[in-house]
């Protein structure tokens, strides 16, 4: 993938645990009570670009967060 679709992805996601003033750690926690290994670690590359994201990651973000594919694929 495009280093910079991932880095904007990685933005878009940032931002919207952010607006709802939620840690990386939480975002961490939720997602592994709900079956996926991710670290703080992982969450914190993943949102400068420097981890690619998997299908299923995706799906528990989209989820947790309450957003759109809209909202995290934003390339705008």
């Amino acid at each position: 993938m495009n280093a910079e679709v991932e880095k904007r992805i990685g933005e878009n996601i940032r931002r919207l645990r952010t607006a709802i003033s939620m840690t990386q750690e939480t975002l961490a926690a939720r997602m592994q009570l709900l079956g996926c290994d991710v670290t703080r670690s992982a969450i914190a590359k993943i949102e400068v670009g420097q981890r690619h994201l998997y299908p299923d990651e995706i799906i528990l973000i989209k989820d947790i967060l309450g957003a759109d594919y809209d909202d995290i694929f934003c390339l705008e």
